[in-house]
């Protein structure tokens, strides 16, 4: 699956595709060396540890470089009056009469349980281009579908969610 990020979600993946390479490279590679001075190799847990998270730093650098080959660089092209990608958007669920308040977000920066949406998720896809008082239907699936309405939308003018969930 192609990944949508966007320029800030590629430089952050740069940034971190560099200080794998760059420093946690290093310290594992003198890990390494370091237990596999200590002797016999076949029963050094400390030597089999530092390979184990050599080996690891190193899978998620290609994956990391995967996702930038393939990924698709999308843009907030909504009016300042619409919802957005980055924008942190507040609904009302009229059947439980309550209030939610989510940020809209791409995929690999989703975290329900952070109140970060995708702009994949059901929810996301739907609130996507809509302005205060909508009534908005997320299809969740053929059979399955509720209705939202947009109370505010928060127009973000910077990135501050540091993180990128982790795989």
């Amino acid at each position: 699956m192609r990944e949508q990020l966007t320029k800030q979600d590629v430089q952050k993946i740069k940034d971190e595709i560099e200080h794998r390479k760059l420093v946690v490279r290093k310290e594992a590679i003198e890990a390494v060396k370091e237990a596999r001075a200590h002797g016999d190799l076949s029963e050094n847990f400390e030597y089999h540890a530092a390979k184990k998270d050599k080996n690891q730093n190193e899978s998620r650098i290609r994956y990391l470089e995967r996702m930038l080959k393939t990924a698709i660089v999308v843009e907030d092209r909504s009016n300042e009056d619409e919802v957005g990608i980055d924008n942190t958007v507040t609904v009302h669920f009229e059947e439980d009469n309550e209030d939610e308040t989510y940020r809209i977000v791409t995929s690999i920066r989703g975290n329900s349980l952070s109140g970060m949406i995708s702009i994949e998720s059901p929810i996301g896809k739907a609130l996507m281009g809509h302005k205060v008082g909508d009534r908005v239907t997320v299809r969740v699936n053929d059979r399955v579908s509720y209705e939202v309405i947009v109370k505010e939308i928060v127009k973000t003018a910077d990135e501050s969610e540091d993180s990128i969930r982790k795989f």
